[in-house]
């Protein structure tokens, strides 16, 4: 939590709360149903929340504001990025059902009010957002053909509506799936956290 605390030093009582309670939530959730690498799982905080934390790097989220984690898995970016952004309304979607069963445990035990749950696959979805979120899903191509459509027009961020990936790797070989005309910015996480769990990773905006 403290390594939490030394990048985001404006918590609330209520958020520092909320994040101290991820660990043992997750952890007891993990023996039963494997949602985290059990090698990963000790290093929660740096590997999956800070790493969720860094799109708040690239973008401050305007309250009002409807993001949608596609893919979301174990919860990831979505429920690290609700509890920043209590204002701002998250829809979690995943086509499994059973890794969705932890994220609404725990966004239950925490208190996390802006937090939907939904079991749907991204081509299904009928939500539309201002942002899609996104963590070791599929291809940057893959997701822009499911990000584009639960984008909506109506702009009230400072960055454009689009899809903000996390991803790792060779990132060149990513932005060559997407056609040329695409508007990509990528930023280094290891620009914001300096550790070595972050290098070769990155996070990849493709505007809406």
């Amino acid at each position: 939590m403290e390594l939490i605390r030394s990048y985001f030093d404006q918590l609330t009582e209520k958020q520092t709360e909320q994040f101290t309670k991820l660990e043992p939530l997750y952890k007891e959730w993990n023996a039963q149903i494997n949602v985290i690498s059990r090698k990963d799982i000790d290093n929660l905080y740096e590997r999956h929340v800070l790493h969720a934390l860094s799109i708040a790097k690239v973008v401050s989220f305007r309250a009002g504001s409807k993001v949608i984690d596609l893919g979301t898995g174990g919860g990831f970016p979505g429920i690290p990025m609700a509890i920043l952004f209590p204002d701002v309304e998250f829809i979690l979607i995943d086509g499994t059902r059973k890794k969705l069963r932890v994220v609404e445990a725990v966004a239950e035990a925490i208190d996390l009010k802006n937090v939907q749950v939904k079991h749907v696959r991204a081509e299904e979805c009928k939500d539309q957002a201002d942002f899609v979120i996104s963590r070791a899903v599929a291809s940057l191509d893959k997701l822009l053909h499911w990000a584009r459509p639960l984008l909506h027009q109506k702009q009230m961020n400072a960055l454009p509506n689009g899809l903000i990936a996390l991803k790792g790797g060779d990132i060149k070989k990513e932005i060559e799936l997407i056609p040329r005309h695409e508007y990509t910015e990528i930023y280094p996480i290891k620009d914001y956290f300096d550790r070595a769990a972050f290098d070769k990773k990155y996070i990849v905006y493709v505007q809406g």
